[in-house]
């Protein structure tokens, strides 16, 4: 077979050239490269924000007189539009000693399986609302792929 010289101006088909496959290749590696990089800086900003949020989460809560009268407004607030129960913190399962089971279960001892800031809104439940007649209940709010996600933790009242 005999190979044939094409001169480059036959390569266009009216205003736009016509790709070599080696150019069509290089442009598609490009593009997922593009891609690539993309999802491995959303994946590195979003395991930032992990990390973030672990490092916050860790650290005990300093209940201040401030962070006392908002709470106490923010339960007036939702009293008065006839809730009965008020979302106090939501974490990751992973703060729980078992990854959320005893929650999962209802299982009286639950608290104890707390860790960090978690541990620390149960301890000041404990401490100042419970004295108060107010309920702590915590459940699983959502499960990502089957397995147990965030934890909500509600201060409650009849």
């Amino acid at each position: 077979m005999k190979e044939r010289n094409i001169e480059p101006s036959a390569l266009h088909l009216g205003d736009e050239a016509f790709m070599s496959v080696a150019e069509l290749k290089a442009y598609v590696a490009e593009v997922e490269s593009a891609r690539a990089s993309k999802s491995y800086e959303a994946t590195a900003r979003a395991e930032d924000a992990k990390k973030a949020l672990i490092d916050k989460l860790m650290k005990p809560i300093d209940f201040t007189p401030e962070k006392a009268h908002a709470c106490l407004l923010r339960l007036e607030l939702a009293a008065t539009r006839g809730e009965t129960q008020l979302l106090v913190a939501r974490f990751p399962s992973e703060f729980c000693t078992d990854h959320g089971r005893a929650i999962n279960n209802a299982e009286p001892e639950w608290p104890e399986t707390l860790v960090g800031a978690p541990r620390s809104v149960y301890e000041i439940w404990k401490e100042k609302f419970k004295p108060l007649g107010y309920g702590l209940k915590a459940m699983i709010i959502d499960w990502p792929e089957g397995l147990p996600g965030n934890v909500g933790m509600y201060i409650t009242w009849s």
